[in-house]
């Protein structure tokens, strides 16, 4: 049964949370129909306002909360599934839940534990009256509860990831041989490096993409008047359902696994499919929880065994996605907020340049990545930490600016995964918590792993002219400004002594290069 209307609905004893990224349908809760258990299901607009979204991120997260309401209903579950005609006149979730309480004559309310600091927050805080029992509970999702994170990670200091990612293989036994690992190596992230060459474009597979259409949700969405950005047509390509997730990660296994490692940190414009490439794309259905990362992980290791094209590299890079960077990051969240949100190592203040909005730039990897960005929701880890966020590194942009941009343009930005890896790993923002250097780069790095240079309207072989590549020039600006908080960190010893052997006059045009562009971000 489904209602749409609180309206409508009749008396339940029990009333139970589901948010738009708990759509897991082998939780424990959906195991035994009962009579007397209301789910409820809502487009909530305290969750599209929050921050400012790109349009396809909200529509696909309301598509794939009405498949799991059907579902659910079809399963014989009870469910009120309500829309923003039926929620817009509510400010909170707090308000809606009351009157849903109030309404059905509830006597306990139930909840998955939130994801989100904010949204745990929250629900922690309700005041739905003391006879009320409250009962929450695990999302069964990842790999490791809640409780377990002290044991793995250490609150305000810094956690080696490889430690990390080696104790979770030792744990679920996975890509093991005894204790230690198959091929006799733990990590192949040196032969995840390799650059896509002329001849690589041709082979890249035609991405597997739906076309669920969103109309109706873009449609309640204008008509309350809420802020979005970004593009968006008729249909989206993200998978909205458990058997679109799951066809799409059968086509990775299939598809693109083979290749992955070897490609996953390259970036190209001169293929139709640049924006996919090999990734497996799986990361808002994942999120989402539609798929659980043991499935993904038990179906990628399946196949590698049943393969002989697919090397050891390619696979391990892909588990160390999600056992190891995926985990890592969620228990480093937690064991850090709320105060891990407020930090701002460098103190940076420099507003966000417009084109971020727009992508209207004459840096090349910056609009290519960009205008991707707006047009999918979706960008691959380089194209966000070394081409937009190494330039907002670089070029000392507003810590909250930046974190906010990403929460709200990416299809599977949720603040868990989203705030540690901007504030942390690419803007080097909690000060070493995370990464033990930040990741700054020069246009060397970004000419090496794409081709993203050779139509740009900078050179990048230059440093200090006019045309030069404004990447040369920051790179060189970031590092001296802040050579009191980094010159001793070992991993940058090299840099700052190629800084140093620099001749004073070489050194003055560079800054002087830098300040131009700096006072002048807005027209580059």
């Amino acid at each position: 049964m489904i209602y749409q209307s609180i309206d409508d609905i009749n008396e339940y004893s029990t009333l139970r949370l589901i948010l738009g990224d708990q759509l897991n349908a082998n939780h424990s809760w959906y195991k035994q129909q009962t009579d007397n258990c209301l789910y409820l299901i809502a487009e909530l607009p305290q969750e599209i306002s929050y921050v400012k979204h790109h349009i396809q991120k909200i529509c696909a997260f309301f598509s794939a909360m009405d498949n799991f309401a059907h579902a659910l209903s079809i399963s014989n579950h009870h469910v009120l599934y309500l829309t923003l005609d039926q929620t817009h006149e509510y400010p909170s979730l707090e308000h809606l839940i009351r009157r849903v309480i109030s309404k059905a004559s509830i006597e306990k309310f139930e909840y998955q534990t939130p994801d989100e600091y904010r949204l745990k927050n929250q629900i922690e805080t309700f005041e739905l009256g003391k006879k009320l029992q409250v009962k929450n509970c695990d999302s069964e999702h990842f790999y490791l509860r809640t409780e377990e994170f002290k044991q793995y990670i250490k609150p305000n200091k810094h956690n080696r990831l490889e430690s990390f990612y080696r104790k979770l293989r030792r744990r679920y036994s996975i890509l093991m041989d005894g204790d230690g690992p198959i091929g006799g190596q733990w990590n192949y992230d040196k032969a995840n490096r390799n650059k896509l060459k002329v001849e690589d474009l041709k082979t890249i597979p035609r991405p597997l993409i739906f076309r669920n259409n969103v109309e109706k949700y873009k449609a309640r969405i204008d008509k309350y008047n809420f802020n979005y950005f970004g593009e968006i047509e008729a249909n989206i390509v993200w998978p909205t359902t458990r058997k679109q997730a799951l066809e799409l990660l059968d086509f990775f296994c299939e598809n693109c696994l083979q290749l992955f490692g070897k490609f996953q940190d390259a970036m190209t414009e001169n293929s139709d499919f640049s924006w996919a490439l090999y990734h497996s794309r799986l990361s808002f259905a994942l999120n989402t929880k539609m798929i659980s990362p043991q499935l993904v992980i038990k179906k990628a290791i399946e196949t590698f065994e049943n393969s002989s094209t697919i090397e050891l590299a390619q696979i391990e890079g892909f588990v160390r996605q999600i056992l190891g960077w995926r985990e890592y990051i969620r228990a480093v969240y937690w064991q850090n907020m709320p105060d891990y949100s407020q930090l701002n190592y460098f103190k940076t203040k420099k507003e966000l340049p417009s084109y971020f909005w727009s992508a209207k730039t004459k840096m090349n990897c910056m609009a290519q990545t960009i205008k991707q960005s707006l047009k999918y929701a979706y960008a691959h880890h380089i194209q966000r930490l070394m081409i937009t966020g190494n330039f907002a590194l670089l070029s000392g942009i507003n810590i909250a600016e930046i974190e906010q941009w990403y929460l709200g343009i990416y299809i599977d930005a949720i603040e868990w995964v989203e705030l540690p890896n901007t504030l942390g790993m690419s803007q080097f923002a909690d000060g070493g918590l995370i990464a033990t250097k930040p990741y700054s780069a020069s246009g060397n790095y970004i000419n090496n792993m794409s081709d993203y240079c050779k139509s740009c309207h900078y050179q990048i072989k230059e440093k200090e002219t006019d045309n030069a590549c404004p990447f040369n020039s920051l790179y060189w600006h970031f590092l001296d400004r802040h050579k009191d908080q980094l010159g001793q960190s070992p991993r940058l010893s090299l840099a700052y002594r190629n800084w140093n052997n620099k001749d004073s006059n070489q050194q003055k045009a560079l800054l002087k290069r830098a300040d131009y562009l700096l006072n002048n971000i807005e027209d580059l």
